[in-house]
This record gives C-alpha cells, sequence and structure tokens, in this order.
C-alpha cells in the first residue's frame, strides 16, 4: 500500500476512534463498553503492529486534549500502545481468513485478559484507591461479555471489507 493511503486511512481511522471513544461508549468509574476496538483491530490488520500502536496512542492523547472525560493518567496511554501492538502483531498479513479467525480469537483473549483485566484494573485500582480484586470483580463479567461479540463482530467486518480492500487500498490485490 502506497504511503499516501496509509497515512490517509490512518487518519480516517484515529478520527473514528476517536468519536467511538469520546462520544459512543457507555462508561461508568470502572467501565466502559464501546465499539472502539473496530478501527484499532481495522488498522493493526491493514496497517500493522507499529500503526495500530501509535493510532491508539494518538487517539488518547488527542482525545484526553480535545474532550477530557478524567484527568490523564499515561498507563492508559500504555495500554492504548499495547493493545495495537498486540493486534498488529497477530493479525497484520494473515494469509486466511481460517488463520485470520485463529489469531483474532487468540489477540481477543490476550488483549481483554492481560490488559483489560490485568493492566486496566491495575492502573482503576491505583488511580482511585481501591483493592484490584474489588475492582476485577466487575470487570470480569463485562469482559466475558464482550470477548465474543468483539471476535464474532471484527471476523464479520474482515469478510465485508476483504473485496473492497483489495480493490481499493491495496496495489496488488494478491499482496494481503
Amino acid at each position: 500500500m502506497p504511503k499516501v493511503k496509509k497515512v490517509v486511512l490512518a487518519g480516517l481511522l484515529l478520527a473514528i476512534l476517536i468519536v467511538f471513544q469520546r462520544f459512543i461508549s457507555v462508561e461508568t468509574q470502572i467501565l466502559r463498553l464501546s465499539f472502539a476496538y473496530v478501527p484499532v483491530i481495522i488498522t493493526a490488520t491493514l496497517l500493522g503492529p507499529v500503526w495500530g500502536g501509535l493510532i491508539g496512542v494518538l487517539a488518547d492523547i488527542l482525545g484526553m486534549m480535545l474532550m477530557p472525560k478524567a484527568s490523564f493518567f499515561a498507563g492508559f496511554t500504555l495500554n492504548a500502545l499495547l493493545t495495537g501492538l498486540v493486534y498488529g502483531f497477530f493479525l497484520y498479513k494473515t494469509p486466511s481468513n481460517k488463520s485470520y479467525f485463529v489469531r483474532l480469537v487468540i489477540s481477543v483473549l490476550i488483549v481483554h485478559v492481560f490488559i483489560h483485566l490485568g493492566l486496566t484494573t491495575l492502573w482503576l485500582s491505583i488511580m482511585y484507591k481501591r483493592a484490584f480484586m474489588v475492582i476485577l470483580a466487575g470487570r470480569v463479567i463485562a469482559n466475558i461479555i464482550e470477548i465474543p461479540i468483539e471476535i464474532a463482530s471484527m471476523y464479520a467486518i474482515k469478510i465485508f471489507l476483504d473485496k473492497p480492500v483489495k480493490k481499493y487500498l491495496l496495489d496488488d490485490p494478491d499482496e494481503e
């Protein structure tokens, strides 16, 4: 994919990510439900781990600067970076839909278990000075519900976008 297309696509997905994170989400003090994973996974799938991580970091910082919802905490920026890197590492240049599905399941489980349940819960316990296990209890149920929704929706989006991506974004349709 040419660099200009990469930058334009990254900018578009960054804008969508900020809108999803800041406007189209249900949020409490310890839990956020949104579709922000969609542009992150699309970025990581199409552009790779570096772009996925960069988009996550930029969305966190720009979103905080433009529309702050709480005080800035660098741990969440680290989570955004790690999330994009994990998805990009597993999903970038996946050869077939079957292997994409397997890699998607693995990456979603890693992100939810280690980043959402592990690191995010740690950051929330530090920020709000509450016991880690107390915060974790409520977050486990939400993550159990989110995991299959995320996997099913992203696999469907991947299948839906395969032809347009090959037709309009890639120079060589057999490239990815």
